[in-house]
C-alpha cells in the first residue's frame, strides 16, 4: 500500500499519531479538578438544555441552538473572529476554456484584514446562463472526480484551499498552508485548523454570492461535499455558515459523524486529540480522553447547528474511520432536531460495503444525487434514500413476540443455590438455541482481499504467519504462529470489543503491533475472528433476530467460542494451509470489553478451557441502574441487543437471576484474571471490586487462590501494549 493510501485509509491521521498515544495518556485520562455536571453513556439529549429544560417551543430551540454552538465550540473547534472582513481586490489571474463549454477560473481575493491575507480558490463555471447550483469542496486529489460530475449536471464548483497541512496538491500550491496566514489575521480567535478551513470556505462563498462579481448562482443552492477529515471540514463549514443549503460528507469520523462516547479505544475507534493530529481540535477535547461520558456535548451536536437543512452521512460497513452504531447513535439523536423542525427526511445515512478507500463512480453519483434532491433538480427521488438502520433494536416489538411462558422467570429467587442452577440461569439468559444452525456444511475461507480490508496484517511482527480457518458452523477466522515454534503451543482464542466496523482487529490504538501476532511472536497458538454483528459479521447482526427470536446475540457469541474449542481440541472444522502444532490442553480465552463479558460467559459453562483473562469485560448488572453513568444494562438488551431477555429487569436490577460473581465461581478453580482499571466508564469499580471479593470465595474453598487474580490499575478503559503485558505476565507459570 502506498503511503497516500495508507493515510487515508486510516481516516486522515498519521502514523505518528496513530502509534504514539502510549506517551501522556494517562496525564490527559485523569479527571478534570471540578468535576463535570453530566456524566452519561448516552448522547446529551439536543432537545434539552444542559439544566435539564426540555425544548418545547421554536424560542426554546433558538436559546438551545446557541447553548449547543458555544459548547461544540468550546469542545472541539474554538472560537471564530468576530467579525467576517470584506472582500477589497478579486483578481481573475488566470482563465481557461474548456471543450466542453465550461469556464474555469483561478482567483485571487484580498481581505480586509489587519495584514490585508489573500487566498486563491478556483472556480469552475459550467456552459449555459445558469442560474446555477454552487458546489464547494476542497481540491484533494480524491475529490476533483466530484467536481467535475458537479460541473458535467450544471454546477458552479467552488475549489477553496481547505487542503490539509499534511497533504500537498501540485495542482493547487499552498492551499494546505493558507490557514495559517488567517489564524495569524485573529490571534484572539482560538479556532482549530479543521475550522479555520470551514471558515475559509465561508469566504469563497463571500466572494461566488456577491452580485458585483457577476456569478450566476441559483438563490439557496449552496451544497458542500468533502471525505474523511474533508467531510468534518465540510459539516463544520455547514453547521456555522447556514447560506450552506446541502451537506454530503463522506466518512467524516469522530467527532463529526461518529460521536466519541462510542467510538474510543473500547470500540477500537479514533480518540480523537490522542489519534488525530493535535491542531485539528482545540486541546480541551484532548482533557476528555477516556472519559468522553463527561462531554457536555458530542459530534452529534453538529446536525442540530446544520438541521433543517440537507444533510447526508455517507458510511461503510467496515469503515476504518467510524463505527456504524456510534452513526446511528447520532442520527437517532439528530434526527429529533429535523422531526421537531418539520424535515424529518433531510437527515440520511447512506450505507455501503466495503472500508474507508475507494470511492467509486457510482457512489460519486449517488452522492451527487443527493445535492439534486436538496436543489429539486434531476431525477434524484426521496426514496433512492431510504432510513436504512443497522443496530436499532426496537426491544418492545421482539418482547411481544414471546408467549407468556417465555416472558416468565423460571427460578423462584434471584440468587443461585448451587452450581447446577448458576448454570441453569445463565443458558436461560442466554436464550433458547435452536437445534442447528441453518448451513449446508461447506466450510469457506477469509480471503487475502478481506483480510487485506480489514488489514488484518498491518501490524505485523517478524516471525509470525497466518492460516485462514473456518469452524462451527462456517465462522470465518484466522490462525497466527510463531513459524520458530515446533512443538505444540498453547492456544490463545482472542475476542474483540464493540468494534462494530473492525471486528477483531484493532482500528486505532496499536502500538507496535496487533494483540494477536504479538501473542503468536511470544509462542501462543492464536484463533482470532469476527464475533456475530461485527467486522465481516456486521449484517448477520442486523439480522439475527428475525431468524433467532428466542435466542440472543450473546448466545451466539458463547456458541461461537465452544464451536472454536472443538476445533481446536478436537478438529472440528478446516484450514487453508498447514496448521500449527496446537497443545489441546492449554485452549485460554483473552477477552477484552465485550470479549471479556464473552470470554467469562463461555469459560463458565465450558469446562474444556483452560483459563480465561477478563480485560475491562464487566460491571455487575444487579447494580447497573439507570442511574449510573455507565447506561445501566439498557446497554445490552437494547443499544446492543446482546441479551434481550435482561429487559425483563430493566428498573428491577436486583431481581436478574444471575450475576458476575455466579459467572466466575463457575470457573473456578481453573486460572482466571479480572483486569478492571479503575476509571473505566464503562464499569463501576467499586461494584466490581465486590463482586470480585465475592467470587474469589470459589477459588479459596477450592484451595486455589493463587488461581485467581484481580489487577485494578489507575487507568482507563482500553487495549493497548501495557495490557498485551500484563496477559503475557500472566500466563506465565500457566502453560
Amino acid at each position: 500500500m502506498k503511503r497516500r493510501e495508507f493515510l487515508e485509509t486510516v481516516g486522515g491521521a498519521t502514523l505518528a499519531c496513530i502509534s504514539g498515544d502510549v506517551v501522556g495518556a494517562s496525564e490527559q485520562g485523569k479527571p478534570a479538578a471540578i468535576a463535570p455536571a453530566h456524566r452519561a453513556a448516552a448522547l446529551p439529549p439536543l432537545m434539552q438544555f444542559l439544566d435539564g429544560t426540555p425544548v418545547r417551543t421554536r424560542d426554546d430551540w433558538t436559546r438551545r441552538k446557541a447553548e449547543i454552538r458555544r459548547l461544540l465550540s468550546e469542545t472541539f473547534c474554538g472560537t471564530f473572529p468576530e467579525e467576517v472582513p470584506p472582500i477589497i481586490k478579486a483578481e481573475v489571474v488566470q482563465e481557461q476554456e474548456k471543450e466542453d463549454g465550461s469556464t474555469r477560473r483561478r482567483v485571487k481575493l484580498t481581505f480586509d484584514t489587519r495584514n490585508k491575507a489573500s487566498f486563491e480558490m478556483w472556480v469552475w463555471i459550467p456552459r449555459g446562463q445558469g442560474p446555477f447550483p454552487v458546489l464547494l469542496t476542497q481540491p484533494r486529489y480524491y475529490q476533483l472526480a466530484w467536481a467535475e460530475l458537479a460541473l458535467s449536471r450544471g454546477y458552479l464548483v467552488g475549489l477553496y484551499p481547505g487542503v490539509c497541512y499534511t497533504h500537498r496538491e501540485g495542482d493547487y500550491p499552498g492551499y494546505e498552508t493558507v490557514y495559517r496566514t488567517f489564524q495569524q489575521e485573529y490571534p484572539e480567535a482560538t479556532w482549530s485548523s479543521i475550522a479555520t478551513k470551514a471558515w475559509l470556505a465561508g469566504r469563497a462563498l463571500d466572494y461566488l454570492l456577491a452580485s458585483k462579481y457577476g456569478y450566476p448562482v441559483a438563490n439557496g443552492q449552496v451544497g458542500i461535499i468533502g471525505f474523511s477529515r474533508y467531510g468534518k471540514q465540510s459539516m463544520l463549514a455547514a453547521a456555522f455558515d447556514e447560506r450552506i443549503t446541502s451537506v454530503v460528507a463522506r466518512s467524516p469520523g469522530t467527532p463529526a459523524s461518529c460521536p466519541h462516547r462510542f467510538a474510543g479505544r473500547h470500540y477500537f475507534m479514533e480518540a480523537g486529540y490522542v489519534d488525530a493530529p493535535k491542531e485539528w481540535w482545540v486541546p480541551k477535547l484532548g482533557t476528555y480522553y477516556g472519559r468522553e461520558h463527561e462531554m457536555p456535548i458530542d459530534g452529534h451536536g453538529w446536525y442540530a447547528l446544520i438541521a433543517p437543512r440537507r444533510c447526508l452521512i455517507h458510511t461503510a460497513h467496515n469503515d476504518g474511520a467510524e463505527v456504524t452504531f456510534a452513526v446511528e447513535r447520532a442520527y437517532l439523536e439528530g434526527s429529533k432536531v429535523y422531526s421537531f423542525l418539520g424535515k424529518p427526511e433531510n437527515l440520511r445515512i447512506l450505507y455501503r460495503t466495503g472500508q474507508h478507500n475507494p470511492i467509486t463512480d457510482e457512489q460519486r453519483r449517488q452522492n451527487i444525487d443527493w445535492l439534486d434532491l436538496s436543489f429539486g433538480r434531476g431525477t434524484a427521488r426521496q426514496s433512492d434514500f431510504p432510513e436504512q438502520f443497522i443496530h436499532k433494536f426496537d426491544w418492545q416489538a421482539w418482547k411481544a413476540k414471546l408467549s407468556p411462558e417465555q416472558r416468565t422467570v423460571p427460578f423462584p429467587a434471584p440468587q443461585a443455590r448451587d452450581n447446577p442452577d448458576r448454570k441453569a440461569r445463565i443458558r436461560w439468559a442466554l436464550g433458547q438455541a435452536p437445534q442447528k444452525i441453518p448451513w449446508d456444511g461447506t466450510y469457506t475461507f477469509l480471503t487475502e482481499a478481506e483480510s487485506a480490508m480489514m488489514t488484518h496484517d498491518r501490524w505485523r511482527v517478524g516471525g509470525t504467519a497466518r492460516v485462514p480457518v473456518s469452524f462451527g458452523a462456517n465462522v470465518r477466522g484466522n490462525i497466527y504462529y510463531n513459524t520458530g515454534v515446533k512443538a505444540p503451543a498453547p492456544v490463545v482464542i482472542w475476542l474483540h470489543p464493540y468494534s462494530y466496523h473492525s471486528g477483531y482487529n484493532e482500528g486505532y490504538g496499536v502500538q507496535g503491533t496487533t494483540v494477536y501476532h504479538r501473542l503468536a511472536q511470544e509462542g501462543f497458538v492464536v484463533l482470532a475472528y469476527d464475533q456475530c454483528g461485527f467486522g465481516l459479521r456486521l449484517l448477520e447482526g442486523r439480522d439475527f433476530y428475525k431468524e433467532y427470536p428466542k435466542w440472543s446475540k450473546l448466545g451466539r457469541m458463547v456458541h461461537d467460542v465452544r464451536a472454536a474449542v472443538d476445533f481446536l481440541a478436537d478438529g472440528h472444522g478446516a484450514a487453508n494451509g498447514d496448521m500449527p502444532a496446537v497443545d489441546k490442553d492449554h485452549v485460554y480465552v483473552l477477552g477484552y470489553s465485550l470479549g471479556g463479558s464473552v470470554g467469562l460467559h463461555t469459560t463458565a459453562i465450558d469446562d474444556r478451557i483452560a483459563g480465561v483473562a477478563s480485560f475491562c469485560g464487566f460491571t455487575p448488572m444487579r447494580t447497573d441502574t439507570d442511574k449510573k453513568s455507565t447506561g445501566g444494562i439498557r446497554r445490552f438488551w437494547e443499544w446492543h441487543s446482546l441479551q434481550p431477555l435482561l429487559g425483563l429487569f430493566h428498573g428491577r436490577e436486583q431481581q436478574i437471576p444471575y450475576d458476575f460473581d455466579d459467572v466466575l465461581a463457575l470457573i473456578a478453580p481453573r486460572p482466571c484474571l479480572v483486569y478492571s482499571p479503575k476509571r473505566d466508564r464503562e464499569a463501576d469499580y467499586e461494584d466490581v471490586a465486590a463482586c470480585v471479593e465475592r467470587a474469589r470465595q470459589a477459588w479459596k474453598a477450592n484451595g486455589r487462590g493463587d488461581n485467581f487474580t484481580h489487577q485494578a490499575p489507575d487507568d482507563i478503559n482500553r487495549f493497548q501494549a501495557d495490557q498485551q503485558n500484563a496477559f503475557l505476565r500472566w500466563t506465565r507459570g500457566l502453560c
